[in-house]
């Protein structure tokens, strides 16, 4: 089935072209409406109503709310979405005290199987347009006012660049319409080395983090299956094009699982790998998922983890874990529709 137009997939463009018969300026208005207002076509006041009723018929909203859960006393809202062909993505809204942060999917499953991850274990439907993707930042702006969303991840379900295209689309288009700093936005990647060097050859410093998990070509095999055709020695070599060219500094996500990877070894080879980068290392304990049995690092041991690795020349934090009571944590996004 085709997708409809959308709000957030129509381009400067079609919607020209929808609005034909307006006056020349109809346009500019409807599109800073849409970006920078972030309104629906129905409430665009300053559109005559049979012009707004009209619109809001011809780009129908890319997603559905199937349902809506809050946590951490409501400073974190998960969603599910339905798509026009029924596939479900959710996207996870954070407030914290200093900044405003959407989590926000790109791909409808995932065929990276990363076996403690919920969405690899779901396997993969389809790529999110770019539309579907911006129109996930443009709810959660309206949910959080009058907060200012401030910081965009691409770290909710899918493989943000097995899904570049449409995905850098939706990044030049929260920059240069929506107004959101390039440093404010973070793509992150289990490591597809074609996907970062064509980063590393944009315009747009936005910031990489890669989900590494092992510094051990064996043990990475098992926990992230992509490492068997782009080993750690050519990521690391990609992750190196993109330092240089951006100027950025580069993020190592490690989930934290208990006698799997956070043992002394570990860590030196965490260091081994992060340290001619210049990057800095974010923790997380593993969060539980029905598919993986394994536990996470108790906290006594991740804080001796990260004690070892800055011992060794690495800055390292540990991530606080945010909506886990509501499968929002990192790893937990399954796209099922929940009582909880």
């Amino acid at each position: 089935m085709p997708p409809p137009s959308t709000p957030y997939d129509v381009t400067r463009q079609g919607l020209a072209e929808l609005l034909a018969g307006e006056p020349a300026y109809r346009a500019r208005q409807v599109w800073d409406a849409l970006h920078l207002r972030v309104q629906r076509p129905e409430e665009m006041t300053e559109l005559p109503e049979a012009l707004r009723a009209a619109l809001a018929a011809a780009l129908p909203p890319a997603l559905s709310e199937v349902s809506r859960q809050a946590a951490d006393e409501g400073q974190t809202t998960k969603w599910l979405w339905s798509l026009h062909d029924g596939a479900r993505v959710e996207t996870v809204l954070m407030h914290y005290p200093d900044r405003v942060t959407v989590c926000v999917s790109t791909q409808a499953g995932c065929a990276m199987a990363c076996q403690f991850c919920a969405t690899g274990q779901a396997g993969f439907q389809r790529q999110l347009s770019c539309g579907e993707i911006v129109e996930q930042v443009a709810e959660a702006i309206r949910a959080a006012r009058p907060r200012r969303v401030s910081n965009i991840v691409f770290m909710g379900m899918g493989e943000p660049l097995a899904n570049y295209d449409r995905v850098w689309a939706a990044v030049t288009r929260l920059h240069d319409d929506m107004g959101l700093s390039a440093r404010h936005l973070t793509l992150s990647t289990v490591g597809i080395v074609p996907g970062i060097r064509r980063l590393a050859a944009e315009s747009l410093p936005v910031n990489l983090a890669v989900s590494l998990h092992a510094a051990n070509d064996a043990k990475r095999n098992v926990l992230v299956p992509i490492n068997l055709r782009y080993p750690l020695a050519m990521l690391a070599g990609a992750c190196a094009e993109y330092v240089a060219a951006s100027g950025r500094r580069l993020s190592i996500e490690r989930a934290m699982i208990h006698e799997v990877n956070d043992q002394h070894s570990d860590a030196t080879e965490l260091a081994q790998f992060a340290r001619p980068l210049g990057a800095h290392v974010n923790l997380i304990p593993l969060n539980p998922t029905p598919g993986y049995g394994v536990q996470g690092s108790s906290p006594a041991q991740v804080r001796r983890f990260r004690d070892q690795l800055e011992s060794l020349g690495v800055n390292a934090t540990i991530r606080m874990t945010r909506g886990a009571e509501i499968d929002a944590a990192c790893g937990q996004l399954a796209a099922t529709a929940g009582t909880r």
